[in-house]
């Protein structure tokens, strides 16, 4: 292999890099704008209560929030919602979408 194809496969691979670092800029930068229109609808739909009671469980359980504020957009971009969502409704949908837990008594015999 001459120096002039190596230079070419290095030149190659540059491209190549620097095409998939600009691929991953763009899809970081569309994740962002969504992530900024989600928080846009929030705020136009839910009372400030209910939306730091939302940001508190993402912090401890982001995926869950994450679902949570679709619901709450989808809820909104259908227009079911009628009035801002309170910290009393938040409650009520957080409920219904958290499962049960199951208690369970030990009892030692003997």
């Amino acid at each position: 292999m001459g120096d002039d194809e190596l230079a070419e496969l290095r030149r190659q691979r540059m491209m190549q890099l620097q095409q998939q670092q600009m691929a991953e800029q763009e899809q970081a930068q569309r994740q962002q704008q969504m992530q900024a229109q989600i928080q846009s609808v929030l705020m136009q739909v839910m009372e400030p209560e209910a939306r730091e009671r939302l940001n508190t469980i993402k912090l401890t359980k982001p995926e869950f929030a994450a679902a949570v504020e679709q619901q709450i957009v989808a809820l909104a971009q259908s227009g079911r919602l009628r009035q801002k969502i309170t910290d009393d409704q938040l409650k009520q949908l957080l409920s219904q979408i958290v499962p049960q837990k199951k208690e369970f008594n030990i009892r030692r015999v003997g």
